[in-house]
């Protein structure tokens, strides 16, 4: 028993010996290292905020689109993100049943007087949409 908590005190020694080892050789001191509860290790207050307010992006895909009218014009396929990390577009399948002969439309968000907690699509209806080229996602 002696033995494996002597082996078990050398091994968490070196453990700390190598941590302050790399620790010091980024240049950081003991100053600079993060303080439990002080860091912001994930969202900021203000993030948080926004977070609370938002919706779930797994909620929204495969949710019936509307027009004004409250007539379901499509469902929400997807939802395409930019580089610089906003939604930009929404993919609408407006046609088939279970995926077969499905039409996708790419629709700007900005063009969604909401777009959730039920999506509604000013202005449009079914035939329009279908109407409009076919959305493709890039293979590769």
């Amino acid at each position: 028993m002696k033995t494996k908590l002597t082996l078990a005190t050398r091994l968490l020694s070196l453990v700390l010996a190598l941590c302050a080892c790399g620790f010091a050789a980024n240049g950081a001191t003991a100053q600079d290292a993060p303080i439990a509860g002080k860091a912001t290790l994930g969202v900021t207050v203000t993030e948080a905020q926004v977070v609370a307010t938002g919706w779930r992006a797994s909620k929204m895909i495969h949710s019936d689109v509307y027009n004004e009218k409250n007539e379901k014009i499509g469902r929400v396929d997807d939802l395409i993100v930019a580089p610089n990390g906003s939604l930009s577009v929404a993919i609408i399948d407006v046609g088939g049943f279970l995926g077969v002969a499905a039409h996708r439309v790419a629709i700007p968000v900005q063009q969604f007087k909401q777009i959730a907690p039920k999506a509604i699509l000013v202005g449009a209806n079914k035939d329009a949409l279908k109407k409009l080229p076919e959305f493709e996602y890039v293979k590769g």
